[in-house]
């Protein structure tokens, strides 16, 4: 759980960062932050996309998997249903601070993908990255809408943390589990071309809706089991 730990570590300075020094903190910082997170975070996709083991698996689970989320539109009901709990809190600036911070830092692929990664595998690269784009939005909102922002701390250490924890014990719970197991890898794989897309609209280069791509892991590995079946 230590990405998610140091996920709650630079959150909390950059919320406390902002609430100190409030609209002094320049935006071009954000900016800047954002765009070279946006880079590492191509990079950090490509490096998992490119642990598949069947390019045919790997196309086939984001297919299907986008298919899925864009027919259920996972990310439209994400965005809807942030607007409709952000609009029950209209001029109470803790309770807004609070929940917009959380809704940042919580909701999103890179979220359950970093968790994912860390409690199967123990590799919080990705969570680190996340917390370092967490960390400059914590000051960015902190400085506009107080210290609420640093109440969303509790719902990180829990929502994220609690990933983490539930994917540790599914990989102690399988007797023998084999990081290399090519379901797996596959899982692995598809994880990062979410990445990959979360990366792109870091960049501002293209929204290509990175949630409606989420259950790709749940196709990936149970392709990687069907072609392993059938000899492929």
């Amino acid at each position: 759980m230590l990405g998610t730990w140091i996920n709650v570590g630079t959150v909390f300075l950059g919320g406390s960062l902002g609430w100190a020094l409030g609209e002094r903190l320049p935006s071009r910082v954000r900016e800047s932050a954002t765009l070279g997170v946006g880079l590492v975070t191509l990079v950090l996709g490509m490096q998992m996309a490119l642990k598949t083991q069947n390019i045919l698996v790997l196309l086939l689970s984001v297919i299907l998997g986008g298919a899925l989320g864009g027919a259920l539109d996972i990310s439209g009901a994400l965005e809807r249903g942030s607007k409709k709990v952000e609009g029950l809190f209209r001029g109470r600036p803790v309770a807004q601070a609070f929940l917009t911070a959380s809704l940042l830092f919580c909701v999103g692929p890179m979220t359950l993908v970093g968790a994912i990664q860390d409690g199967l595998f123990g590799d919080w690269t990705l969570l680190g990255a996340k917390a370092i784009l967490d960390g400059v939005s914590a000051a960015a909102l902190a400085a506009t809408l107080g210290p609420g922002v640093l109440l969303s701390l509790f719902v990180i250490l829990l929502y994220q943390g609690g990933v983490t924890i539930l994917a540790r014990l599914f990989a102690q719970s399988l007797a023998g589990f084999d990081p290399q197991h090519p379901a797996v890898l596959e899982l692995t794989a598809a994880g990062g071309a979410i990445v990959l897309s979360i990366g792109l609209g870091l960049l501002r280069l293209k929204d290509t809706r990175p949630a409606d791509f989420l259950p790709a892991l749940l196709f990936a590995p149970l392709l990687a089991l069907l072609f392993r079946a059938l000899g492929k």
